[in-house]
Parts: C-alpha cells; structure tokens; sequence
C-alpha cells in the first residue's frame, strides 16, 4: 500500500456503491429540517438499530442528539432533484418540497422507498464526523419501488428484474 491524498481517499470512498437518504428533523423552536446523508447502515435486527454519520461542526447536530425523534427516508430512483434540494443546507427547506406530517411531528416527503422514524440512542466521536446510532421506532416499507444508488460521484438506478436473488 502507498500513502494517500484526501482526494485520492474521497475517490476511493465514491467507488463503494451506496442508497441515498434524506433525514428529517425538528430544530428547538419545532421548524422542520432535512438533510442528504449516504452513510446509512444497519446495525441489528434485536434490538433494531441503524446507523448512519454527520460532520461534527454541522448545524443539525443538536437536533440529532441522544433522546432526538428523526425520519428516515430511502430515496426512490427518480428523487435526485430531492436528493439535490437536501444536500445543502438552507432556510425553509421544505416551502417548495412536497411533504406532509407524521403522527410525531416529523416531515415526510412522499414516494419513498422506505421510512425508518427513529429516536437517536447514542453519538460516537469519529474523525471529523459523529456517528449516531439510532433505534427503530416504526417502519414503513416499498419493496415494489427502486431506490436510488449513488456511486462514484453519481446517482444511478438499478434495474432489479436484472439482478440475481442470492
């Protein structure tokens, strides 16, 4: 192995294949937030845990803290332009971003592959991100739709008829 540049690292990070989420939360005033996040992961199935990790210095971090309700959302294939709106942080995100209400008070943006509503247990220093483990509040599931996968710096769908089951 040789030494390596961040750079030559983010390439070598983008090859692996990844779903594209958008989390949603509630600030302390109750204002709604959402951001892009590829680094969801599942943990365990007893309990249901999953994991998923944002940069330290990033303004969401207390809305995400031990205690903290959050939704997660599993992008369908077509969702790039909600992937993009997402991937930046910016005021009233969701006045232009179709959505409605849970029972809990979270924003959901329709036409999801999946959602995972979650409650944060812990929050794990690692390198210049937090990981936040979180547990599995409640489910909803769409198996019937595609999700969308991003890799080496693209969005890109999957045909699923194609694939083997193994």
């Amino acid at each position: 192995m040789t030494p390596f540049t961040s750079q030559e690292l983010r390439k070598g990070f983008a090859s692996f294949a990844t779903g594209v989420t958008v989390i949603t939360c509630l600030d302390e005033h109750n204002h709604h937030h959402g951001i892009t996040i590829s680094s969801f992961n599942t943990v365990s199935l007893e309990p249901a845990l999953i994991l998923w990790s944002l940069k330290q210095n990033s303004p969401f971090m207390p809305w995400m803290a031990v205690g903290k309700k959050h939704l997660i959302h599993v992008l369908e294939r077509t969702q790039e332009d909600v992937a993009m709106h997402f991937a930046t942080v910016k005021e009233n995100q969701f006045v232009s971003m179709a959505h409605q209400i849970t029972d809990s008070g979270l924003a959901q943006i329709p036409d999801c592959v999946a959602y995972y509503e979650c409650e944060t247990v812990s929050v794990h220093a690692g390198g210049d991100h937090n990981i936040i483990v979180a547990k599995v509040l409640g489910l909803k599931n769409h198996p019937e739709k595609e999700p969308l996968i991003f890799a080496r710096s693209k969005f890109v769908g999957l045909d699923f008829a194609e694939l083997k089951t193994i």
